[in-house]
């Protein structure tokens, strides 16, 4: 049975995929569609991973790459939004996607803080 995390992180990249679909065609965007789809599928699968973890250890490890895929994708999501002067892009879906990997990244960085700290105890 899935969380409500790994859900939400799956939706992620489905509507991250739905969004690539719709950059130009132009070397830069190309750039940017290969990274955004690698870092946005990486954290949900490393979420996936965490679940299953074989320690305390590995667990805060996997949660760890989450998050730092899930802080790249932001970053490529900001980066397409300060690039777009001519508005081609679709704005009210770039803006959901860049407001949900914040809420991503403070989830994700609360789980690693928080397993962190109860592994030390």
């Amino acid at each position: 049975m899935r969380n409500d995390l790994q859900q939400r992180l799956f939706s992620f990249a489905v509507k991250v995929f739905s969004f690539l679909k719709t950059l130009p065609n132009t070397p830069e965007y190309s750039v940017v569609r290969y990274q955004l789809a690698k870092s946005s599928t990486s954290s949900g699968a490393n979420y996936e991973e965490a679940q299953a973890a074989s320690s305390k250890s590995d667990f805060i490890y996997k949660n760890e790459i989450s998050l730092r895929e899930m802080r790249e994708s932001n970053y490529w999501l900001r980066l397409l939004a300060a690039t777009d002067q001519s508005n081609m892009l679709n704005q009210d879906e770039l803006k959901y996607l860049e407001n949900e990997s914040e809420e991503l990244k403070k989830i994700l960085g609360s789980i690693v803080s928080k397993s962190k700290l109860n592994n030390e105890h």
